[in-house]
């Protein structure tokens, strides 16, 4: 709000103004507009000068403009003229507002709309008459200047259930006031079916409803496609029953062995006469492979080599069936073997047919051809000679389809130069056979898992004329481990939490027991009744926050899984003044010195009760680790930037010394001074908090000058 005389001279002029152009209290006194800035539009110049000629009021609801660097504002504004005592004009008030960020909001609405392919929609019931914005216009393909009514937009609905649902839910809002939310197919003016979201919502005047609105969106691409996921997640459950992938867990330490269902079935066991530990497995392992299987764990256990191998089981009934077998051993720190994570799937078929190709050609036709493992005979230029149904299937192609390839056609690029390395030596005569686990391209552009098994074939002479292929499907196992993986990771983040809660009621309930243990030592030896008066004030005070930071560790339990879910908007200076008063018997007790330099428009994005512990352990850090030299301070300040709310919390203690420390600051365990208290808890507990809110902490210090930590959070509202 300005105040302009005849000339339009600043008379005078609110905060907000000097604020909005970055001037000082008084400094446009006697200034003009143009003065003050020279990006003050031309046309609310000519606006003032006509309100002081006509000596009326003149406002403009909204005007855009464009700034000397190409940025785009608007204005808004109110002139008023204002008369001297003897009734001339003297000048004019002028009003100004800013209505940049709600234009700014409302184009990107608009966009946001035309992106999602969001249409409006209104039915007039008084007068039977519906309006359709331009986006429900293009959904239903019908002209620019198409006019309906309700039962013309009910009509686009297909007909029969989808049309039926639709015409309910109308009816429904009408009567009771319902609104809807439905997915449905409509009929376009063009003939095509296509998948739609329509949002309904009735208004009601006088208990009638008079008015029907809402949106309509095309949702076709995202329910085909939907509708096509379903279709192949039941075909990749089918199929993963159907390769009976097993999948096992052995905790070493506690000898504690978890099978899942495919695994008794490979092992022919009832799951109620398996016993969960180690000696249970190697119970079922053929005798002749028992030792073996043994050291290839005990191996796999040092580290010595991966676990991959094949073993023979005995069935309860006798049968003997092969099992090939896969894990990864996972360690501590340390490097100690925790737990071994694997597969199973029995390959007693491949076994067999490997056998059989030994015996003689006419049996290897056979099983060629019946195998459900994927068999090839493939050429030394690396094209298919002969493929078996089961290969045709898992990659998708046809036989004369594949007669036409070479197996590098549709290997993955990754994959190409280990299995194209191992030919080349199988070629040298280095070995006869190799076996590696690739990727194949399907015909319909997926990646297919396989364990490939290449042996070489030779003529009479020794001379090698072929190879032969076995090709292991295994996509339903790499997803399986893929899913067991995700399963260990979110197993791992809870145990996190719990010891992170742990550290937090440790960390947050000594500083409020050493700051009440003080507090009654204090009252113990004074006699001075106003003191005494005072610090059982003092104690009442940190009695309070003790309560009130046990009530936010409750809410802690849960915080870290749904920290998100769990934030809310805290004023910023109400937070550090009230762990100031928690503490204020240290800060008395070392005689520190607060300066807390924090607007009270600052609000920030937290979690209480992270933003409590964080600011307790800056504040007794900065008490603990204070110099002896000097007069210990703390400075708090804040400021906004780009809807982010950035702290410093500085201190002139001891100082750490960055060159040799700055990595480990904020590790678990870590200390950088020789305290006593020193736990090397806190910083570990305040950058994990501050990351849960999506926050970020750094830190500026130089040794025996001071620290200041800064940190940015999000702002609140």
């Amino acid at each position: 709000m300005v105040s302009l005389d005849q000339d339009l001279r600043i008379l005078a002029n609110s905060r907000s103004f000097d604020e909005s152009y970055g001037l000082t209290p008084g400094e446009t006194e006697g200034k003009t507009l143009r003065e003050i800035s020279p990006e003050i539009p031309g046309k609310l110049i000519d606006a003032i000068k006509n309100s002081l000629s006509k000596n009326k009021t003149e406002v403009n609801e909204g005007e855009r403009f464009v700034r000397a660097d190409g940025s785009i504002y608007w204005l808004k504004w109110n002139i008023s003229p204002w008369s001297d005592p003897e009734g001339d004009a003297g000048g004019v008030v002028l009003v100004l507002e800013s209505l940049t960020s709600a234009q700014r909001e409302m184009e990107l609405l608009r966009m946001s709309q035309k992106v999602a392919n969001v249409g409006g929609w209104e039915v007039d019931l008084v007068n039977n008459s519906i309006f359709w914005s331009k986006i429900t216009k293009e959904i239903h393909e019908v002209p620019a200047d198409f006019e309906s009514d309700l039962a013309t937009g009910i009509n686009f609905y297909k007909e029969g259930e989808d049309r039926e649902t639709i015409t309910k839910m109308v009816k429904r809002a009408i009567e009771s006031g319902k609104p809807w939310d439905v997915e449905l197919r409509i009929i376009t003016a063009k003939g095509n079916e296509k998948w739609v979201r329509a949002k309904g919502q009735p208004e009601f005047l006088n208990n009638k409803c008079v008015r029907l609105y809402g949106t309509f969106q095309d949702i076709d691409i995202q329910k085909r496609v939907s509708e096509e996921n379903s279709i192949i997640s039941e075909r990749l459950e089918i199929a993963t029953r159907a390769a009976q992938v097993g999948i096992w867990d052995y905790d070493i330490v506690q000898n504690i062995l978890v099978w899942d269902a495919n695994m008794y079935r490979l092992y022919g066991i009832r799951q109620e006469d398996f016993s969960g530990v180690y000696e249970a497995w190697q119970a079922a392992v053929h005798p002749e492979d028992k030792e073996r299987g043994d050291e290839e764990i005990q191996m796999a256990i040092s580290g010595e080599k991966p676990f991959d191998t094949e073993f023979r089981v005995v069935w309860p009934n006798g049968e003997t069936r092969y099992i090939r077998a896969m894990a990864e051993t996972q360690r501590d720190k340390k490097g100690n073997a925790l737990k071994m994570i694997g597969t199973n799937w029995d390959i007693t078929e491949l076994k067999k047919a490997q056998l059989e190709l030994a015996r003689s050609e006419e049996s290897f036709t056979g099983t060629f051809e019946q195998s459900a493992v994927g068999m090839a005979f493939v050429g030394l230029d690396g094209r298919w000679k002969k493929v078996n149904d089961s290969l045709c299937k898992s990659i998708g192609y046809s036989r004369s389809e594949l007669m036409k390839l070479t197996f590098q056609d549709i290997t993955h690029p990754d994959d190409l130069n280990k299995d194209l390395d191992l030919l080349q030596q199988v070629i040298k005569g280095k070995r006869d056979s190799y076996q590696i686990e690739k990727r194949y391209y399907h015909k319909d552009g997926h990646l297919v898992h396989v364990i490939l098994t290449v042996t070489a074939v030779k003529d009479i002479q020794g001379k090698l004329t072929h190879f032969i292929s076995q090709i292991m499907d295994i996509s339903s196992r790499i997803a399986a481990e893929k899913r067991l993986k995700t399963l260990v990771n979110v197993t791992k983040d809870q145990n996190e939490s719990l010891l992170n809660f742990a550290h937090i009621v440790s960390h947050n309930l000594r500083s409020h027991a050493t700051n009440m243990s003080m507090l009654t030592t204090f009252l113990d030896g004074e006699t001075d009744p106003s003191e005494q008066k005072n610090i059982i004030q003092m104690m009442k005070n940190a009695s309070e926050s003790l309560n009130e930071t046990v009530q936010h560790l409750n809410e802690v339990v849960q915080v870290k899984t749904g920290a998100l879910e769990k934030m809310t908007s805290v004023s910023l200076l109400s937070a550090v003044t009230a762990v100031e008063k928690n503490v204020n018997a240290l800060l008395k007790a070392n005689n520190t010195s607060c300066h807390i330099k924090i607007a009270r428009s600052h609000f920030v994005n937290v979690v209480p009760a992270y933003l409590d512990s964080i600011l307790l352990n800056l504040f007794t850090n900065a008490i603990k680790y204070r110099s002896p030299d000097r007069t210990p301070m703390i400075t708090i300040t804040s400021a906004k930037r780009n809807g982010r709310i950035i702290i410093r919390f500085g201190d002139n203690g001891q100082g750490i010394d960055l060159d040799r420390h700055r990595n480990k600051i904020f590790g678990m365990y870590k200390t950088f001074h020789s305290h006593k208290d020193a736990k090397g808890i806190g910083l570990f507990i305040t950058k994990n908090q501050i990351e849960a809110m999506n926050g970020t902490i750094s830190v500026e210090s130089k040794v025996d000058v001071g620290t200041t930590f800064i940190i940015t959070l999000n702002e609140g509202y």
